[in-house]
């Protein structure tokens, strides 16, 4: 392709609106324009990215036996409601009548109308199992798109689909789909890391997510070097550094008008790890205490697992059900549900005195109260490792992937059923497996950039080299890079040739920022000598070569 011919509308500015480096250098780099908040337009060469990241999920799914089929777009409501996520799902869902007034949506995801697909057309354990997989479409009411096509309203897809017989199989399943994951991502050049994650709305018995590591990203993992256990904080483990004094006699003190734990603490000149943080919540109409050690933050999403969905509970609700004001609430004596932190088990501590303006020193689980007791906090970087003891880092990352363990959550409401060897009706057990190809891209951008542009890792750059004449009126220039073009061409390689009668300095500073990995620099001087400049994006080192054996040294390092 001949740079004159190519729509690359390159900016020399950045974009007021743009933070992350990805969306940065997507826009300037003219890969992506945004239509509105969430909608990106992938101009020729974001798309030719896209395409040669699609290939190779394709080759890879195809290699674990997926078999490629299209879902539509438009789904209709009757599907969702079997399953209740019609209910379930809230304002992130694209809702809509036809003109004969049916509810319809846009599809977010397609467990639904998988699934119904194999109740009709699956009858025996004959014809299973089953993989299929499809890039498609997807949209979401995003409450917040930014940074680029990282968090989009409107997303392409690959989404895959086994179905089983047993659990045997959805585990082999799972595995194969695990080992794809790590072949595509080496692939297409991330530094990646599969951890342990809930399974949010998809359901199921169990999660793995695919994390690019990225200052960019909006998720954090806990990470421990020493054993290798990752997970998302939403789903972490970790026991909390400090203890809790184990001398303290029981003391009443005053503490006027110190509510907070960093209050008291400063008031009473302890530490906030000494402390117990009681917050009630509601769980629908039921009351239940959490308690968290004082310098740590309870975690909604793993107190949900525990008691189910809750709202924190009123001013007034606190001091009707508790009969204190909240800043004085201890976990003595209390009638509700206490769910406490584990690492509050051991030490002694202070809490509330459930009397307004005090607080008591001194109190101790067992002793003093009782509580169920669970892993509910946050965990952060410096706790140690529940496994081995080691120290935990949490690092920000880009998911890029994620699979589920789906059993027979959508197979039973659907009615997609089997008939076994001994004529016994059974649920299809499920999986459910996922790839953003945008995120791919992006990731791919954030960890491979410089302050000049995109550093693209070969197997997915749009073009493998960039052909770079320097002046386009010398007669030698023009009929080497014609000559160097026709020969990379017929070896398979794609070029992109930058023909453009501009200055020397444009021409560089637009294949940098493009970031095609292999650069040809055709120079006057150089050719007098009949050699030619090969230089590496990211490295910046150059070798000369004669003219004529460009082509085969270029095949040979791609």
């Amino acid at each position: 392709m001949r740079f004159s011919k190519l729509f690359i509308p390159t900016l020399r500015e950045i974009p007021a609106d743009a933070e992350a480096v990805s969306h940065i250098l997507m826009l300037r780099a003219g890969y992506v324009r945004q239509l509105a908040a969430g909608l990106y337009i992938y101009l020729p060469l974001g798309w030719k990215v896209i395409g040669k990241i699609n290939a190779i999920l394709k080759e890879e799914m195809d290699r674990i036996g997926g078999q490629e089929i299209s879902m539509p777009v438009l789904h209709p409501a009757e599907i969702w409601k079997q399953t209740g996520r019609w209910d379930a799902i809230g304002g992130e869902m694209f809702r809509l009548k036809d003109r004969s007034d049916r509810d319809l949506c846009l599809g977010m995801t397609h467990e639904e109308i998988m699934t119904w697909l194999a109740s009709k057309e699956i009858r025996s354990y004959r014809d299973l199992p089953q993989v299929w997989y499809q890039i498609q479409t997807k949209l979401r009411d995003e409450a917040r798109p930014k940074s680029g096509i990282l968090r989009t309203r409107e997303f392409i897809m690959k989404d895959s689909y086994s179905f089983d017989t047993t659990d045997e199989g959805l585990n082999t399943n799972y595995d194969l789909h695990a080992q794809a994951y790590h072949r595509i991502f080496g692939r297409c050049g991330l530094r990646f890391m599969q951890v342990e994650s809930d399974t949010g709305m998809m359901g199921g018995a169990g999660a793995h997510e695919f994390m690019a590591p990225s200052p960019a990203g909006e998720d954090e993992v806990a990470i421990c070097p020493a054993c290798g256990y990752a997970a998302n904080v939403e789903l972490a483990l970790s026991t909390p550094v400090g203890n809790a004094p184990a001398d303290w006699a029981r003391e009443e003190v005053h503490t006027p008008d110190k509510r907070t734990v960093q209050e008291v603490s400063h008031f009473l000149k302890v530490k906030p790890s000494y402390f117990i943080k009681s917050i009630l919540v509601m769980a629908g109409p039921t009351p239940v205490l959490a308690l968290v050690r004082g310098d740590q933050e309870l975690h909604e999403k793993k107190l949900t697992k525990i008691i189910g969905p809750f709202r924190p509970a009123q001013k007034a609700e606190v001091k009707e059900i508790l009969g204190v004001e909240a800043g004085f609430i201890g976990p003595m004596g209390q009638k509700v549900r206490i769910v406490g932190d584990a690492c509050l088990k051991e030490g002694i501590y202070v809490s509330g005195a459930n009397k307004p303006h005090y607080h008591l020193k001194g109190i101790a689980a067992d002793r003093d109260f009782s509580a169920e007791w669970h892993d509910i906090h946050t965990a952060r970087g410096g706790d140690v490792c529940p496994f081995c003891s080691g120290t935990l880092h949490v690092e920000r990352v880009i998911e890029i992937g994620n699979i589920f363990k789906l059993g027979t959550k959508y197979s039973e409401p659907l009615g997609a059923v089997f008939l076994d060897e001994n004529g016994n009706e059974k649920a299809i057990i499920m999986g459910s497996y996922g790839i953003g190809p945008a995120r791919i891209a992006a990731a791919a951008i954030e960890q491979n950039n410089d302050k000049d542009g995109i550093i693209w890792p070969r197997s997915i750059a749009p073009f493998d080299v960039e052909l770079i004449p320097l002046n386009m009126a010398d007669p030698t220039t023009t009929a080497t890079a014609e000559m160097l073009y026709q020969a990379l061409a017929e070896r398979g390689i794609e070029v992109l040739m930058d023909d453009r009668n501009e200055r020397a300095g444009v021409k560089f500073k637009d294949a940098d920022l493009i970031g095609i990995p292999t650069q040809v620099i055709l120079g006057e001087k150089n050719l007098k000598e009949g050699l030619v400049e090969i230089k590496d994006r990211k490295t910046k080192e150059t070798i000369k070569v004669k003219a004529e054996e460009v082509a085969e040294k270029i095949a040979s390092l791609l």
